[in-house]
């Protein structure tokens, strides 16, 4: 994996702005609700302006979802950037064991679905969201298997694994589940 350079002072102080707009928003959505949280509101408590807030983000709804971008460049580094000698599937389990399974179990998880859920413009959001995941995913998958882009296994192997969180939630042991998704996927239905 290529070395990446370390931020300079800009880049760490606009990553600290943009979590800093991130945090208060979504401490302000979970006590309040979305819909009587203005934008106005979020930029006062991370002490931003509201251009600022929206050089940051380009919707409220976005205040949410403040990793989406970090989501497809992780996948798409998981599969790209996979040992040598790694299958696709392999690289993706190795991933959602290594990313989603602490999301599945932070105890913060149940009031933040619950806001989503809760909220038609959220779950419109996150829905729109989950199929641009899917999209790039399934294209980066075709790409290193050398495949044509809308390539139907690979579509159906982005969203299958894109499935994965939301299959994992609520279980007992979520590593053993994602062991046994990905070993479904590995090797089929026994």
């Amino acid at each position: 994996m290529p070395d990446s350079p370390i931020p300079g002072r800009r880049e760490r102080k606009k990553a600290a702005t943009r979590q800093a707009i991130a945090d208060a928003a979504l401490e302000l959505f979970l006590e309040r609700g979305f819909d009587r949280v203005s934008v106005r509101d979020v930029a006062e408590k991370a002490d931003v302006s509201t251009t600022t807030l929206f050089a940051h983000f380009p919707s409220k709804e976005a205040l949410v979802f403040d990793r989406e971008e970090e989501v497809d460049a992780a996948l798409a580094a998981a599969v790209r950037e996979r040992p040598e000698g790694q299958g696709v599937v392999e690289a993706l389990r190795a991933h959602a064991l290594k990313t989603w399974v602490p999301i599945v179990t932070d105890p913060r998880r149940e009031s933040f679905t619950s806001l989503v859920n809760g909220t038609p413009a959220l779950r419109e959001y996150a829905e729109r969201m989950w199929m641009r995941h899917a999209d790039a995913l399934g294209t980066v998958i075709a790409e290193e298997l050398g495949r044509e882009p809308d390539d139907p296994a690979c579509a159906a192997l982005a969203r299958f694994v894109l499935e994965v969180p939301a299959l994992t939630a609520g279980r007992d042991d979520p590593r053993a589940t994602v062991e046994t998704m990905f070993d479904l996927l590995l090797h089929g239905w026994r």
